[in-house]
């Protein structure tokens, strides 16, 4: 832990770029990571919630340019993008604003979330407003909860690693197992048949 943090002090400017194009692709767990190490002083607080915010802001500035500009002409040419367009048009439909501040959320809907906006009729003035809204909350629930807890996360990681360390290797060799078990059969049925 100690080389990770050293690490990460001493590319600290890296690690704020990474967390900001992090960000502008999706909305994972990564600005709680970066909150932990500012709580532990490698990282400054003040730049992982800018690096987390501008990434989630911008990212959905330009994928709703993208769904304005080229929208009609992709979803057309990819009919698989078309289809999950059209879900999360349905849910811009019913929920409206709200749909901007929970696409952030749920796993893979970030990705396209902004998408179905850019094809709505709604004003790009409206979007941003949401949409800086939506970041802010974003970035201060997941940057706050790593802050405030990042001290005690990470004496519980390094007063338990050795016993997590066991536990994920059996985990692992069990997963190994059951994979190996279940081949081993299946190939064991493919020549049993005639």
């Amino acid at each position: 832990m100690d080389a990770l943090e050293e690490w990460i002090r001493l590319n600290s400017y890296l690690v704020y770029g990474i967390l900001f194009f992090y960000c502008a692709m999706k909305s994972g767990a990564l600005p709680l990571f970066a909150a932990i190490f500012a709580s532990t002083g490698d990282l400054s607080i003040f730049a992982v919630s800018a690096a987390s915010f501008l990434g989630g802001y911008l990212g959905d500035e330009a994928r709703f340019y993208l769904a304005r500009r080229y929208g009609d002409y992709l979803t057309s040419r990819l009919p698989r993008l078309g289809v999950i367009v059209k879900r999360a048009e349905g849910l811009l439909a019913r929920h409206g604003a709200k749909y901007i501040f929970l696409y952030r959320y749920p796993k893979g809907m970030r990705t396209i979330g902004a998408f179905p906006v850019g094809l709505s009729n709604m004003s790009w003035l409206r979007f941003t407003v949401f949409n800086a809204g939506s970041a802010a909350l974003w970035t201060t629930l997941l940057v706050a909860f790593g802050y405030v807890f990042g001290v005690a996360i990470v004496e519980t990681v390094e007063r338990n690693w050795g016993w997590l360390s066991v536990v994920a290797l059996g985990v692992f060799a069990s997963l190994v197992w059951l994979v190996y078990r279940n081949n081993l059969t299946s190939a064991q049925k493919g020549l049993r048949t005639p």
